[in-house]
């Protein structure tokens, strides 16, 4: 009985952990084109291709997290048991995707603020 509950735990577990990977990246990198063609100056091709390699790389360092912490025990044989294994697992992965997400935008806002100054200093040069 203890291996059908962990089975429903996994059940369970996946198919959340993948949807919020996907939703939290479909939004962060929906946006972050904004910014990604502000960094790279309206260079369309590129912003769009960095953009993408950002996003396969947050797919992949966040589906393999949630595959690592992947693995479940249910000792006491209970529902109750299997509803906190669960709890905890999302929320900590939730956590996880939380500090992913601000982590993708201070490199978003770094970059932004590399290429002011970046602006800033081609304008002094041509000036002077």
């Amino acid at each position: 009985m203890e291996t059908t509950k962990i089975l429903i735990g996994y059940a369970i577990y996946l198919p959340i952990a993948l949807l919020l990977t996907f939703v939290v990246s479909r939004t962060l990198f929906k946006n972050g084109k904004i910014f990604m063609l502000d960094i790279f100056k309206g260079r369309e091709d590129i912003a769009n291709a960095t953009n993408h390699l950002f996003e396969t790389g947050f797919y992949l360092l966040n589906i393999g997290f949630a595959l690592m912490i992947l693995q479940m025990s249910v000792h006491d044989n209970t529902y109750q048991t299997l509803v906190e294994e669960l709890s905890y697992k999302i929320g900590g992965f939730a956590i996880y995707l939380g500090v992913m997400l601000f982590l993708n935008l201070y490199f978003f806002f770094r970059g932004k603020r590399k290429a002011k100054e970046s602006l800033q200093t081609e304008k002094i040069v041509f000036k002077g």
